[in-house]
This record gives C-alpha cells, sequence and structure tokens, in this order.
C-alpha cells in the first residue's frame, strides 16, 4: 500500500481552511482520510469590498495563519500542497504584494484563481459527477463569501457557467449592486428556458449547516419550502438569538441569512425543488485535483 499526505488551502472571503488528506492506494483503489483540517474566520472580504484594499490587521493575520500553516503540514509530512485564494484576493488592490510576503515569510504559494477555475476544481476534482443523473440537467451553484459561481450541467457535461459578484461578506456590507441582482435573476431566467427542469448541487459551509440544521441524512436532499421555512424564521431572529437558538457558530450566525437567500433565489426564479448538498468544498477538490495530476505525472 502506497500513501501519499496532500494538503490543500482555501483563502476566501469569509475564512480560510487548511485541510489534509491521507491518500491510501492499493493496486486501483484510492481511500481519501481526512488527518486534519482547521477553519480560520478571517474576513478578507469585508476589507476589500469596501475598502479595495486588505488592512494591516487583517493581513499580518492571514500572514500569521499561513506561517502555522506551514508548520503544521511540516508536522504531518505533507508532501505535496496546493494553495487557492478567490474573490477577495482576486479584488484587492494589494493581493499580489500580500502573496509575495506570505511566499517570503512562509514558503507558501498562493494561486489567485478566477471564479470558473474554482468551480471546474470543486466539480472536477470534487467527484460531483458520481452526484448527477445523466438523464437530469442540473445546476452546481457555489456561494462564497465574495462570489457565487453557477454552471450549467445537462449529461454530465458542462454547458456553460457564470461568475456573480454576489457573497454572503459581500451582501452584508452593502457591496452588491442592484445591477448584479438583476444581471443574476436574467441569466438565470434564460437558463431555466433552455434547460428546465432543473436540480441544484449547492457547495458552501452555509447550504452544509442548513443540511444539519434539518435533520437530513447523508445524500438526503433539501426541497425549496422547508429551506425558505427556515430562512424566514431565522431572518426574524437577532444575531445573538440566532446563535442560542440554532447553536450557530459566531462567524455563522450572520453570513447564512444571505447565503440562503441566494439559493432560495436560485430556486425561486428556476422552479426548482430540490436541492443536493454533497459537501463537497474547494479544499476537496484541491486535494482531488493534486492527486489525478500525480497518476498522470
Amino acid at each position: 500500500m502506497e500513501t501519499d499526505i496532500f494538503a490543500a488551502i482555501d483563502i476566501g472571503s469569509n475564512a480560510i481552511r487548511l485541510l489534509i488528506n491521507n491518500i491510501e492506494t492499493s493496486g486501483s483503489v484510492s481511500d481519501f482520510k481526512k488527518a486534519a483540517f482547521l477553519r480560520v474566520p478571517i474576513r478578507l472580504g469585508e476589507d476589500v469590498f469596501t475598502r479595495k484594499k486588505i488592512s494591516d490587521e487583517k493581513k499580518q493575520r492571514l500572514i500569521d495563519a499561513m506561517q502555522g500553516f506551514s508548520h503544521i503540514m511540516k508536522a504531518y509530512g505533507v508532501t505535496d500542497y496546493r494553495a487557492c485564494a478567490t474573490s477577495a484576493m482576486r479584488d484587492a488592490e494589494n493581493g499580489k504584494e500580500i502573496t509575495d510576503i506570505i511566499l517570503r515569510e512562509s514558503g507558501i504559494n498562493i494561486e489567485i484563481i478566477s471564479g470558473q477555475e474554482e468551480a471546474d476544481i470543486i466539480y472536477v476534482a470534487g467527484g460531483l459527477d458520481n452526484v448527477m443523473d445523466k438523464n437530469r440537467n442540473y445546476l452546481y451553484v457555489d456561494v462564497g463569501g465574495g462570489s457565487t459561481e453557477v454552471v450549467v450541467y445537462s449529461n454530465q457535461q458542462k454547458i456553460t457557467s457564470q461568475s456573480f459578484q454576489l457573497g454572503t461578506v459581500r451582501l452584508l456590507v452593502n457591496a452588491v449592486e442592484e445591477t448584479e441582482w438583476k444581471h443574476f435573476k436574467t441569466w438565470l431566467k434564460k437558463i431555466y428556458k433552455l434547460y428546465a427542469p432543473l436540480s441544484i448541487v449547492a457547495s458552501g459551509g452555509n447550504i452544509n449547516k442548513v443540511h444539519k440544521i434539518l435533520g437530513k441524512r447523508d445524500k438526503e436532499y433539501l426541497n425549496y419550502t422547508e429551506t425558505k421555512v427556515l430562512y424566514d424564521a431565522l431572518k426574524d431572529l437577532s444575531y445573538e438569538e440566532r446563535i442560542q437558538n440554532f447553536k450557530l457558530n459566531t462567524y455563522r450566525a450572520d453570513v447564512i441569512i444571505p447565503a440562503l437567500k441566494i439559493f432560495l433565489t436560485v430556486g425561486k426564479t428556476c422552479k426548482i425543488n430540490e436541492i443536493y448538498v454533497p459537501k463537497v468544498g474547494l479544499a476537496d477538490g484541491i486535494i482531488h485535483h493534486l492527486y489525478s495530476e500525480k497518476i498522470k505525472a
């Protein structure tokens, strides 16, 4: 049996994540086992979406986190890694400057990737093709802190995709133009006319949490109505009441509202009732991508 130890770093607008997997290969069978997962709630989007730059305070926290991640990866004996930054770092005027500092201070090389590449990594490497029935059409919807990626799949093939400047942190700081909402809905209506009926494959920490709150079993889908009922209940509560009544973490209790608003907008506009939540994200996709690259080599 051969064992690889791969790490993925996801630098998002709402948080940064480190995932380490042990991959045990015997013959043609590979078993992916999570060895460590760490989430650090540094909301880079709070700075970027209002002031276009990452503040000195958040920059230092990010550098500290990357130095910590570097030590953790060494301690676990990681053999390969990939670090990807998404919407906030794409928009930050000082994003490249900060990645250069991090490379110098921690040795970690960060790639600032496009929304399209982000969606492709999750789908192709995250195993979403195993979730989708080739006889149905799907919207893969990934809601992050800074952007929402939507990919249309038919017969398990990508047909088209679009990245929208709609994200949970971006909405919280009132940095979303009304024209972006209109663009979002217009695009969805066009897709509905061409590909209905559709189902949603949903990605992101917030929809994963909703799946858990509603007591769903693994692979059991959410329906639009129960998701809307939960949204209305959460929206009517204060931030503190959401934490207390639904046992939400402080970093989740505010962003869960705009996340649900985006998912429900997709469901309503495209008349979709079924929302599948496979619980894979960018970090999972990066790990699978690293492994597939190793096999090709």
